[in-house]
């Protein structure tokens, strides 16, 4: 094969390797261990090694439960030079989930912690296909092959990563299943390359920054781009509770210049830094995603970054990522105070490797592209995009398949992101929500976003969400909210009343008239911000008998 062709997504960190051996790579401030790009490499050189000799090869599906820890680095980096293909599972998804995924994945080998082991075990994961067991930070009574054996077996030189091509699968990435079952995208060795050289392109991150990740998955790329991965210690299934020093602490210490965080995580150092006044110094970019983050929100945030900082706020999801981004300063100038007129949430331009098109909104599949359904601007519809960086198809999901995907008789596949917006004159993307999310009365249909942007603006609401209760066509729509302190039965009419005058002010939300005060929204386990809707739907529907 010419090495031209060649597309392994391992190369990133071998190439920084030799550019800066010395360089910490991933630092983990609480275990106070470091591992230089040198090292890294090495390690998950030795640990390729030490797989490819107990049969892990390259294709085979390996289910990876390991939490962020250097060995997580290491092994992520070793399976990707085998040309092997990790599984990963969010822990936070259920057992039913994990189950089931694990099912559908169908890994002949399974590398996890203790624990993960015993649940293998107990609950049958994997039971007809899992072949080969490696145990990480245990020994063989957990029924693997313990990590430092594998170790132990590996090279002191260089070893040789498989020649992938960029179509060749390099891992499988569950969804959330904040949305439905989670489903497991194929990522290809290309689709990471172009996610990488995306990144780098729009954010400008340059080999020798420090990152400070509070999401495992992102933390990954930090190597391939070059960076120091900072890791603090907290509990990434619940980065909404994030223990503001465990942020502050480390951001100064390693003089850390970027920053990922969801919005229910920025939320929180957020108001921490107003009320303690603390600040962040080095800090020059800050990306979060997961859901929307108000205008509010990046507000107070930016307040405790240096001047020249900027907040980015990418769209995207796990089959496709990132698609559009858009600044702090954009939003808070302009769009924000739009958002809380109803025009929804301006996601921004799409980045330069996607195609991005706004179909109209149905539920049923679409077998072939055809460029007469593309609407016109302002109309809302279904995001559709197509690019290097997002995944075609799902694994062993046939049906998800038909559903998302749009085949493109040019070439290509297109993919249905699930969300409604639209595009401005300007050809930024506006985001309106959920197309499941949508609520059709038998007079109109609104859209989850610019109903609770409206809603939001009033000063005791934390958060709202629109849901629909009875079937789709006759639905009523209900208002859930959440405040931000809890509230006695006269203060809560009160926001009632205030919130009905609010809401008479405009068309699409004038027509609203059942509130609902809710103690506390169910979200998604990832990044603690995605509402689940579905089950608000459900406790509204109960709250109305």
């Amino acid at each position: 094969m010419n090495s031209s062709e060649i597309v392994n997504i391992s190369r990133p960190l071998s190439e920084m390797a030799k550019i800066q051996p010395n360089t910490a790579a991933i630092i983990f401030p609480q275990e106070k261990r470091t591992m230089t790009f040198r090292e890294l490499d090495q390690e998950s050189d030795r640990l390729a090694d030490g797989l490819c000799r107990i049969g892990i090869m390259r294709g085979m599906r390996v289910a990876l439960l390991v939490p962020p820890s250097p060995e997580l680095f290491a092994l992520t980096f070793a399976l990707f030079k085998t040309g092997a293909v990790p599984v990963f599972i969010d822990p936070g998804i259920g057992v039913g989930n994990m189950k089931s995924c694990l099912a559908e994945a169908e890994p002949e080998a399974f590398i996890g912690i203790p624990k993960a082991h015993l649940a293998r075990r107990l609950l049958g994961w994997g039971r007809k296909n899992i072949r080969i067991t490696v145990v990480v930070g245990g020994g063989s009574f957990w029924g693997g092959i313990p990590l430092n054996k594998l170790r132990n077996h590996g090279l002191a030189v260089s070893f040789t990563a498989a020649e992938t091509r960029g179509d060749d699968v390099a891992a499988i990435l569950f969804t959330s299943g904040s949305t439905g079952p989670p489903k497991g995208a194929i990522y290809t060795h290309g689709t990471f390359t172009a996610q990488v050289d995306t990144l780098k392109e729009i954010y400008d991150i340059r080999p020798g920054e420090i990152d400070l990740p509070t999401f495992p998955l992102f933390a990954l790329f930090a190597p391939a781009l070059g960076m120091t991965a900072v890791i603090p210690e907290m509990d990434f299934t619940r980065p909404g509770n994030v223990e503001p020093e465990s942020i502050f602490g480390p951001a100064a210490e390693f003089s850390a210049t970027t920053m990922f965080g969801s919005p229910a995580l920025l939320n929180r150092i957020g108001r921490y830094g107003e009320t303690n006044n603390c600040k962040f110094s080095t800090i020059k970019r800050v990306i979060s995603a997961g859901a929307p983050v108000p205008a509010s929100v990046l507000k107070r945030f930016a307040a405790i970054l240096p001047e020249d900082a900027e907040i980015f706020t990418p769209y995207g999801a796990t089959e496709a990522l990132p698609v559009c981004s858009i600044s702090s300063r954009e939003i808070l100038a302009e769009t924000g105070a739009m958002t809380g007129e109803g025009y929804g949430v301006c996601i921004g331009q799409p980045v330069s490797s996607i195609t991005l098109a706004i179909i109209p909104v149905i539920d049923t599949q679409i077998e072939e592209w055809n460029e007469k359904m593309i609407l016109p601007f302002w109309e809302v519809g279904e995001i559709a995009v197509r690019g290097p960086q997002v995944s075609s198809s799902y694994l062993n999901r046939p049906e998800a398949n038909r559903m998302a995907k749009i085949t493109d008789p040019d070439g290509g596949v297109w993919h249905r992101m699930g969300d409604v917006g639209y595009r401005d004159n300007s050809g930024r993307i506006w985001f309106c929500g959920r197309k499941a999310h949508r609520v059709v009365t038998s007079r109109e249909t609104l859209f989850t976003i610019p109903v609770e942007g409206i809603f939001n603006t009033h000063p005791s609401v934390l958060r709202t969400a629109l849901v629909g209760v009875g079937m789709l066509g006759s639905q009523r729509p209900v208002l859930c909210v959440e405040l931000e302190t809890k509230s006695d039965k006269a203060a809560q009419e009160q926001i009632r009343n205030d919130l009905l005058k609010l809401g008479n002010r405009f068309p699409h939300t004038k027509n609203i008239r059942e509130i609902l005060f809710h103690p506390a929204f169910p979200v998604d386990i990832r990044h603690n911000a995605k509402i689940f809707r579905e089950k608000l739907a459900v406790w509204a529907a109960d709250k109305l008998k």
